[in-house]
């Protein structure tokens, strides 16, 4: 099997080439993963405006929380684990310590919400309670202003799940 090349080789060798030939590798990328062609159109046409990125996402999130089939917590559990590793892709795309943190919380906010309820289930508890503790590391490696205003929001969360706690 053919090993990869490195990042710090790819880069060297990419230098050499000629602005024609760069476009032409972006396209033959975007053709062979959905994922490629998702990073390429971020870079292309949402890195500019991250919030209009962070606004989408969080759309899409709240649209496939509402077509989730309640009728059993096998299938909640399974569609909450699509959602997560879609929003997971989606903060790797953008590297923005700021939109993974409005994201998760944005994410375990409508968790919190969420019927029929995750506190009622330990495998969905625990899922919320792993986003919070991630959540938590990453508002820490944020400037003191931004620490200040998600702090106030994980605190609501945080204050959501004990009360489910204490309910039960």
């Amino acid at each position: 099997m053919m090993k990869p090349a490195t990042i710090a080789q790819i880069k060297k060798e990419l230098q050499h080439k000629s602005d024609q030939e760069l476009i032409d590798y972006c396209l033959r990328l975007s053709k062979f993963k959905k994922e490629n062609k998702e990073l390429l159109s971020y870079l292309l046409f949402q890195s500019d405006d991250e919030q209009a990125y962070i606004d989408a996402i969080q759309e899409d999130i709240d649209e496939k929380l509402e077509s989730i089939n309640t009728s059993n917590y096998y299938y909640v559990k399974k569609s909450l684990r699509r959602i997560l590793r879609d929003t997971k892709k989606f903060i790797r795309y953008s590297s923005k310590k700021e939109t993974e943190v409005e994201l998760l919380l944005h994410f375990c906010y409508r968790l919190s919400e969420f019927k029929p309820s995750v506190f009622k289930n330990k495998t969905l508890e625990n899922m919320y309670v792993r986003q919070i503790n991630v959540i938590e590391s990453k508002i820490d490696a944020l400037h003191e202003d931004l620490q200040y205003d998600y702090n106030l929001e994980l605190e609501q969360l945080t204050k959501a799940w004990k009360h489910a706690n204490h309910l039960s």
